[in-house]
């Protein structure tokens, strides 16, 4: 029986085939006639994301919040993280600017995508319907954070930003 959500055949709801965790998100769809968040193939680790409405992202750094149509309820224990397409980035220099975007648990408004156009030239044309992003879902931890005295060795120790190398 396949799991909600999942294009593939799966031996149970709680593991696919792969033997991954399966973790239900509940989808606010926003606008109807668009697909909910979706992987292209099976084992892929991001679902993706679609534009709800036309937007022109400007050359040389423009930048758009572009709506997606969606809204979802992220269980406790994991958060969303909205990553670049790599074909949009290698094609057109749109990329998120912010990658990876983060989702918390708690966040229940309507997801956007802020892109950015790095084409010195030339505008990108999103059209309703395009996929902008990949949304990937991670079991995440709280910390406790805990004040010492001193941290204990490590390594690289206190080498800085760049310093393991080329």
């Amino acid at each position: 029986m396949a799991a909600p959500g999942l294009p593939w055949e799966c031996a149970s709801s709680v593991f696919d085939v792969v033997g991954q965790d399966v973790v239900t998100i509940e989808v606010r769809q926003l606008d109807a006639e668009l697909p909910l968040p979706e992987y292209a193939h099976m084992g892929d680790a991001g679902a993706d994301l679609r534009a709800s409405a036309d937007v022109t992202i400007a050359p040389n750094g423009g930048r758009a919040l572009v709506p997606t149509g969606v809204a979802l309820a992220i269980p406790e224990g994991y958060a969303g993280f909205v990553q670049p397409r790599s074909g949009l980035a290698l094609r057109h220099g749109v990329t998120v600017l912010n990658a990876p975007g983060l989702i918390d648990a708690g966040y229940r408004d309507e997801l956007r995508v802020l892109l950015v156009n790095t084409d010195p030239v030339s505008p990108y044309e999103v059209r309703r319907g395009d996929r902008v992003a990949q949304l990937v879902i991670k079991a995440v931890a709280q910390a406790e954070f805990v004040p010492v005295d001193e941290l204990p060795g490590s390594e690289r120790g206190t080498g800085g930003f760049g310093h393991s190398g080329r």
